[in-house]
């Protein structure tokens, strides 16, 4: 079973062209070695006669992968298309257990060689990190026969795909039957799919799942899917629903082949009796005696940056800690939760260092930077000791104490890093919790509306005959 995948590359091609040839990735991992640490090292190791036990999954097809980038690049300049889409990315995934390294490298091999080999420069990798072996695919934009560019679409993809089927088959693998005719998944969707985080497609289908679940007819899901802050579209060929916070709507059909209309009706009918909400109690309150005691320690008032990022974390429901978030939490803070280790690890910077405004946070940097150029300039004179050095227990005690400079260079860039990521993320939180209390007043609002109204209506019914 073979699933497959391809999307454009936008933003740097020798990123993708590293990440695809990463060795690794694509090592094999009974003949490893810790001294290849990139593709070049790569291929000048495979390619020594009395190593040719090492083996690499690694092809060039109408390149030679050591200077793909390159070679991709002059071909652009060739036909004068550098801008727009640098590359096509493309997946090939098999399921654990099935394919070895040879028969998954091949397979993708002769794929790409039917698909692109006459007109394009491909890269064609096997990944062996995984449980699953998988190839990907590096597809220069434009062609080096003609100068006319790749076209993803519906068409190609197919094809793509039938190729894919048609090989397993050759090498009697299974093939996965009936597949959906849409486009194939976009690449940060599954990729965080595979990181386990969550997708705003992937909130939605939770979303939905819940709202059949309590449902007995359809119009009453469609209510369930607006009380959850959904604004809802029906009465067009295809259902779709928007988010709060959201600016498109998406198409039930496009979350898979449960959550089209006919799918939600039968799930529904399926239902025996509908599964009320789950209500979560409310804490239990402690009573506190409070007296005149010298002893107990004020709590320092968070202010500025801290408060804003502790609010924003008891607002998605992470603090505090030990007590049910009774509230629903808001689907932009629910879709925030990929990010959540990087938050805390920002709060806990905030709190160590006792940074409340943005002046402090950039003086904080600069010191922290200050103090990496310094153990820099320490660690290049130690390297030029050592480069002078011909005492082996004098070798090692620079080298321990080189090693030393680098991991707490290492902690400082990851600080510094952190303080970058405030600065750009603090703005972006103000503008999300902003809309949230926008959200939360219409919602207020439309509810004190509606208990006016059903009081209006029991006061009229009392005087009817």
């Amino acid at each position: 079973m073979a699933t497959t995948a391809i999307w454009d590359v936008k933003d740097r091609l020798d990123r993708v062209i590293n990440y695809a040839a990463n060795p690794g990735k694509t090592e094999n991992l009974d003949f490893s070695s810790q001294n290849l640490q990139d593709l070049q090292n790569v291929l000048e190791y495979a390619a020594r006669e009395d190593k040719t036990e090492m083996q690499y999954y690694v092809t060039g097809i109408n390149c030679d992968p050591s200077a793909a980038y390159k070679q991709m690049i002059q071909t652009k300049l060739q036909f004068q298309k550098k801008d727009g889409i640098l590359a096509f990315h493309g997946y090939q995934s098999f399921a654990p257990g099935e394919a070895t390294p040879e028969t998954a490298h091949a397979i993708g091999v002769k794929l790409a060689q039917e698909l692109w080999g006459g007109r394009f420069e491909v890269v064609v990798s096997t990944h062996l990190d995984k449980h699953h072996l998988h190839n990907h695919f590096v597809l220069n934009s434009v062609s080096f026969a003609d100068g006319k560019r790749y076209y993803d679409n519906k068409a190609t993809y197919a094809q793509l795909r039938q190729a894919s089927d048609r090989l397993c088959r050759e090498y009697s693998l299974s093939v996965i039957e009936n597949q959906q005719e849409d486009r194939s998944e976009h690449y940060a969707e599954w990729k965080a799919g595979q990181e386990g985080k969550p997708t705003w497609r992937g909130l939605i289908r939770e979303d939905v799942d819940k709202a059949i679940s309590a449902s007995m007819t359809f119009t009453q899901f469609i209510a369930t899917l607006r009380k959850q802050g959904y604004e809802v579209k029906t009465g067009v060929k295809y259902i779709a629903v928007r988010p709060e916070g959201k600016d498109r709507f998406v198409r039930m059909k496009t979350l898979g082949d449960n959550y089209c209309e006919d799918a939600i009706k039968q799930r529904i009918l399926q239902n025996r009796s509908p599964k009320r909400q789950e209500v979560i109690p409310e804490p239990k309150r402690r009573r506190i005696i409070t007296g005149k005691s010298t002893n107990r320690k004020k709590t320092r008032k968070l202010k500025g940056l801290q408060s804003l990022y502790f609010h924003y974390l008891y607002k998605m429901g992470i603090l505090p800690k030990h007590t049910a978030f009774r509230k629903r939490t808001h689907f932009l803070l629910r879709e925030d939760i990929r990010h959540l280790g990087e938050l805390t690890a920002q709060t806990k910077l905030l709190c160590k260092h006792r940074i409340e405004n943005i002046e402090q946070l950039l003086s904080h940097q600069s010191m922290v930077e200050q103090e990496m150029a310094g153990l820099a300039a320490d660690r290049k004179s130690l390297y030029h000791l050592l480069r002078r050095c011909y005492d082996s227990e004098q070798i090692a005690e620079y080298k321990q104490q080189i090693a030393a400079f680098s991991k707490k260079l290492s902690l400082l860039r990851k600080e510094v890093r952190l303080c970058t990521g405030i600065l750009s993320r603090s703005e972006a939180m103000k503008e999300i919790l902003s809309q949230i209390r926008i959200d939360e007043k219409e919602q207020r609002r439309e509810e004190k509306e509606h208990e006016q109204r059903s009081r209006s209506g029991r006061s009229n019914g009392q005087y009817e005959p």
